[in-house]
């Protein structure tokens, strides 16, 4: 009699294959992105568990606790927060940061901006580099971490960004490297700073655009999305202002939206940047815009190492 009540018992428990085909097809009925995807992050986040090992135990039943954890954050989900917050960790450029409602969550794209820029530093010489709204500091860190030899800064405008800045930093083990620093883009810093590159990821969304984003877009730091009227408002500051923290032939480059590529061309143009281009994702869209910097009639030669 025992035998048969303990396979009854079997049968009935949440088992990590049982939960993640319920919670799979609850989120597809909810159209939640990824449903399947989201299910496994979320169960590993809760058992401390990789996706692979989900797969390998699929016929363990989860704990009372366990089940307890996993059904708030499913109902956390379901109220359209982003997965990233609710897991506190998203992947980048190969790296584990730490993300919360503070920052953006870094997107793929971004990675290639980060590709771009690691092209233009060399690999063994030393470099400065200024990465403004940075954010959960995935650029500035992705750039630290793969150029030891550089010197990189990191700038925005919110003091709890760059609280995350900071641990991801440290975490990494470039905080030594990685100088954060509070303003408002390039208001702040040394008169006689200058970089070899300057990156951004700047806010680009057109601000009548952003209450029809996704209801977990939504959720991000609005001041890490709007853009302005045309989403360029941070954009054409960040292009007039470059061209006095960059060395002579030093590189601009930013994420941009998808429709602003020939506004921004124009600007960059216009700012007297040689080779202005515009280069896209990897979905074809215009999503990066590029320039090298004039040398400015007052600039003198620029010493090697010299901030």
């Amino acid at each position: 009699m025992s035998n048969v009540t303990d396979e009854a018992a079997r049968a009935e428990a949440w088992t990590i294959r049982r939960v993640l085909t319920w919670t799979a097809g609850h989120f597809e009925k909810k159209d939640v992105d990824a449903p399947r995807l989201t299910a496994e992050i979320l169960l590993a986040h809760v058992l401390g568990a990789t996706r692979v090992r989900l797969y390998v135990d699929l016929d363990r039943p989860l704990t009372r606790e366990e089940l307890t954890a996993y059904r708030q954050l499913i109902a956390r989900r379901m109220e359209g927060e982003p997965t990233q917050y609710l897991t506190g960790t998203k992947e980048f450029y190969n790296r584990p940061f730490k993300v919360d409602a503070r920052v953006l969550i870094p997107r793929p794209e971004t990675e290639l901006l980060v590709e771009t820029v690691l092209r233009h530093l060399p690999v063994d010489a030393p470099s400065r580099v200024l990465d403004v709204c940075t954010g959960s500091g995935c650029i500035a860190v992705s750039l630290a971490a793969e150029r030891p030899s550089a010197s990189v800064w990191a700038v925005d405008l919110s003091p709890a960004a760059l609280e995350v800045a900071r641990h991801n930093a440290e975490a990494l083990g470039v905080g030594a490297r990685v100088s954060l620093r509070h303003g408002d883009l390039l208001d702040g810093l040394p008169p006689d700073a200058r970089f070899d590159v300057l990156v951004s990821n700047p806010p680009y969304v057109e601000a009548g655009e952003l209450a029809g984003l996704q209801r977990e877009v939504q959720r991000e730091p609005r001041l890490a999305l709007d853009g302005g009227a045309d989403g360029l408002d941070l954009v054409r500051r960040l292009v007039a202002g470059a061209p006095a923290v960059l060395k002579p032939g030093g590189l601009l480059a930013m994420e941009i939206g998808e429709k602003q590529g020939p506004a921004t061309l124009a600007l960059l143009q216009a700012a007297g940047f040689a080779q202005a281009r515009i280069e896209k994702d990897l979905e074809r869209r215009d999503r990066f815009a590029l320039g090298v910097a004039p040398a400015l009639p007052h600039d003198g030669p620029v010493p090697p190492g010299h901030p």
